[in-house]
C-alpha cells in the first residue's frame, strides 16, 4: 500500500480506523525528510496491513501543532487508536523495520492496563 496524505480532515478517521498507523511529519525543504521519504515508502510497500501517512508540516501546520512537532522528520505511531511512539529524526531502514516489528508484537491490553494504572496514580 502506498502512503496516504494526512490532513486535518482525515486525521481522526485514520487514527480510529487503522489498526496500526505510522505518520511521517515532513517538509519539502527538509534534507533529512527527503532522505527518509524513500525508507518510509519502502516500509509501506513491505507492510500492506498497516497504514502509512505523510503529513506536510508546511501545508498542515494545525496538525503539526496538535502533535507538538518541533523537529522534522518526526515519526508518530498509533496502534488501535493509541499513540505509542513519537520521535524526531530519520530512521535508517533496519531501525524502521525493527520498530514496525515491535509495534506489531505490542500487547495493547497490557498498554491500556498500564495507562489506567497511571491515571489512577495521578488521581
Amino acid at each position: 500500500m502506498a502512503t496516504t496524505e494526512l490532513n486535518k480532515d482525515n486525521l481522526e478517521s485514520l487514527i480510529e480506523d487503522s489498526s496500526i498507523l505510522l505518520i511521517d511529519f515532513w517538509a519539502a525543504w527538509c534534507g533529512p525528510c527527503r532522505m527518509f521519504g524513500p525508507t518510509f515508502e519502502a516500509a509501506s510497500e513491505k507492510n500492506p496491513d498497516m497504514v502509512f501517512a505523510k503529513c506536510d508540516t508546511e501545508a498542515q501546520q494545525e496538525v503539526a501543532a496538535q502533535f507538538g512537532i518541533r523537529s522534522i522528520p518526526t515519526l508518530a505511531v498509533f496502534k488501535e487508536g493509541v499513540m505509542i511512539f513519537q520521535q524526531p529524526g530519520a530512521l535508517p531502514p533496519a531501525a524502521l523495520d525493527e520498530l514496525i516489528e515491535k509495534v506489531k508484537e505490542l500487547d495493547m491490553d497490557e498498554v491500556r492496563k498500564e495507562m489506567e494504572e497511571q491515571k489512577a496514580k495521578e488521581a
